[in-house]
């Protein structure tokens, strides 16, 4: 065996699992072990924060694009809302993500970004003026922005 784990990570996993299974546990790679670990949490935050970039976009574009407003804008903010409250109950700690400041700005700016990208408007607060309560909540839209004016 000894996969080493920047030679093939995938075997490097398999014989991981294979030692602590057979309770190898001296034979171990615990620093990389550890390295993995961590990134589980990491990879659920970074799943977390595109959903709620993607849900923020389409938020933006309800309130400053109201005349193409469509079912299928409604759609993408309904499966977002309910991928992100599936995510935050299988996954707890996550709740603190979503009510830490600094990382919803994060997520607002990614946000920005990929309107900015899709729309080509550049008219977007730089702050999130809505409450992750709003957000995340079941029948919440914002009120349309007439003429792109600033909220």
């Amino acid at each position: 065996m000894a996969t080493t784990y920047e030679h093939d990570i995938v075997a490097w996993a398999k014989e991981q699992a294979y030692l602590l299974r057979s309770g190898k546990l001296s034979a171990l790679d615990i620093e990389h072990i550890a390295e993995e670990i961590e990134d589980v949490g990491k990879s659920e935050q970074r799943e977390l924060a595109s959903r709620i970039a993607v849900l923020l976009s389409h938020l933006l574009k309800w309130q400053y694009q109201s005349a193409r407003q469509s079912s299928s804008w409604q759609r993408t903010i309904k499966e977002q809302r309910k991928a992100i409250a599936r995510r935050l109950k299988n996954t707890p700690s996550l709740k603190v993500s979503v009510n830490d400041p600094e990382w919803l700005e994060d997520a607002w700016g990614d946000a920005i970004s990929m309107t900015i990208n899709e729309t080509g408007m550049d008219c977007f607060p730089e702050s999130c003026r809505w409450t992750i309560d709003n957000i995340l909540a079941e029948d919440w839209l914002p009120s349309s922005t007439l003429n792109n004016e600033k909220p």
